[in-house]
């Protein structure tokens, strides 16, 4: 008798089961995304890694080349490339070469996020509801701790802001930047509370995290952070009165909205200097005095000036790269009374695009920011809208995209919530195992 063949059986490697089974590109865009949040909080190392581990993400599915073709007739990526298509056409008429190289690597991530949000294998909803709540967690946190260090010497901070100088964070985010990520976080805060994973104990974490960013724009005055968060709620109050019919919850909210501002003015020593700096300020420009240590009447220089700018290369602008130097000589021909250290460019991102990318240039921008608003199921989801809403108020007051720390925040959370949303809309999905009805897609 001839013995038994032996069977051999040669276990598969675990990084070729986990790149077959798509958990590889999944856990890499789990990484990127905590990358992502973190380096916005605290590194700016991380903000560079994200983008690339995204990317990794997105190579790493194994359905890549299925995927693809989908990709591509997501909506919510046609802005961003169309905008980063303008600017290598800027090449053939800039003459700042330096800078049109660095713009072209420094806005590659209009390009890798959308990629990765719309390429690799996509988070679960529980992974998205995790990222974000070390958002508003990671926010609130550092919002704390920002308000500790005021309280150590509110006396000298107080002073500051009659000054027209404001705090940064503890991790040294810049103060509009900083103010921007709490208002939003104070508004994801309240969408995550209803989520299906969040009991008793944890909506009250998310509540107390929420209040507290609430509380820190107050504390600290952060001036861009309380515009962008009252517009929001006014917007708020507004359809609570007019779309979904509900007067007595929307009267309300307009009765705290009057209320809540000259409580705030009242109480915090920070809000009453900031109110009085700020009124001070504009004055100064309106009266035509020296404007050189006020950064308000900076502003609306620079905004005369940008517009003056404009008028001259309307269609397609001056280019993106070229912007800095056409302003800085229409500031030689016109300059305010400004020294030329106190020439500030344009702080108004819709300016900013007119400027340098002409009417086809803002024409794309609000393409990126309001376009994804036409797809109903998108203008629906309250983490989708309400992004949307404070961005756009936010860039009436600076130029957020062209700093990096706040060009990585619009464009990390434009693929977490727009392309992801969109992807998940338009691709037949089956139920998730716990029947869930989240919309933190």
């Amino acid at each position: 008798m001839s013995p038994l063949p032996t069977v051999t059986i040669t276990r598969e490697p675990l990084w070729q089961a986990w790149w077959r089974t798509g958990r590889l590109s999944q856990h890499l865009l789990l990484l990127a995304c905590a990358a992502g949040v973190a380096g916005l909080l605290a590194s700016r190392a991380l903000i560079a890694l994200s983008p690339v581990v995204g990317v990794l993400a997105a190579l790493a599915n194994p359905r890549l080349k299925t995927r693809l073709p989908r990709w591509w007739r997501l909506r919510t990526v046609w802005g961003p490339a169309a905008l980063y298509a303008l600017l290598l056409l800027s090449g053939l008429y800039t003459q700042d070469w330096a800078a049109w190289r660095h713009e072209l690597f420094r806005q590659l991530p209009w390009l890798g996020v959308p990629l990765a949000f719309g390429l690799a294998v996509p988070l679960s909803p529980r992974q998205r509801f995790g990222v974000g709540l070390l958002y508003v967690g990671g926010a609130a946190l550092i919002g704390a701790a920002t308000m500790g260090q005021y309280f150590l010497d509110p006396v000298t901070a107080n002073a500051a802001f009659g000054s027209g100088q404001s705090m940064p964070s503890v991790t040294r985010v810049f103060h509009i930047h900083f103010g921007l990520m709490l208002a939003l976080a104070a508004f994801f805060g309240v969408a995550l509370r209803r989520e299906p994973w969040a009991g008793a104990v944890l909506r009250a974490v998310i509540t107390a995290a929420a209040a507290t960013c609430v509380l820190t724009l107050h504390v600290l005055a952060y001036r861009t952070g309380l515009m962008v968060f009252y517009g929001a709620l006014l917007l708020e109050a507004l359809l609570l009165l007019f779309i979904r019919r509900r007067v007595w919850l929307g009267g309300l909210l307009l009765l705290a909205l009057a209320v809540a501002p000259y409580v705030a003015y009242q109480s915090l020593e920070s809000v009453r200097q900031r109110v009085e700096a700020t009124s001070y300020d504009i004055e100064q420009f309106q009266r035509n005095n020296d404007i050189n240590e006020y950064s308000l009447s900076r502003r609306l220089a620079a905004w005369q000036t940008a517009l003056v700018v404009a008028r001259q290369q309307l269609v397609l602008g001056v280019g993106p790269a070229d912007a800095y130097h056409a302003m800085m000589e229409q500031y030689d021909w016109q300059n305010y009374g400004l020294r030329p250290e106190n020439r500030v460019m344009i702080h108004n991102q819709y300016l900013h695009q007119l400027v340098g990318g002409g009417i086809v240039g803002l024409a794309l921008w609000l393409l990126v920011l309001f376009g994804p608003l036409t797809q109903p199921r998108l203008r629906r989801n309250p983490y989708v809208y309400r992004f949307v809403l404070l961005q756009a108020l936010a860039m009436s007051v600076d130029s957020l995209l062209e700093l990096q720390t706040s060009f990585n925040l619009f464009v990390f959370l434009y693929g977490f919530l727009l392309v992801a949303t969109e992807r998940r809309i338009t691709t037949k999905t089956l139920p998730t195992a716990t029947g869930s009805s989240s919309i933190f897609v």
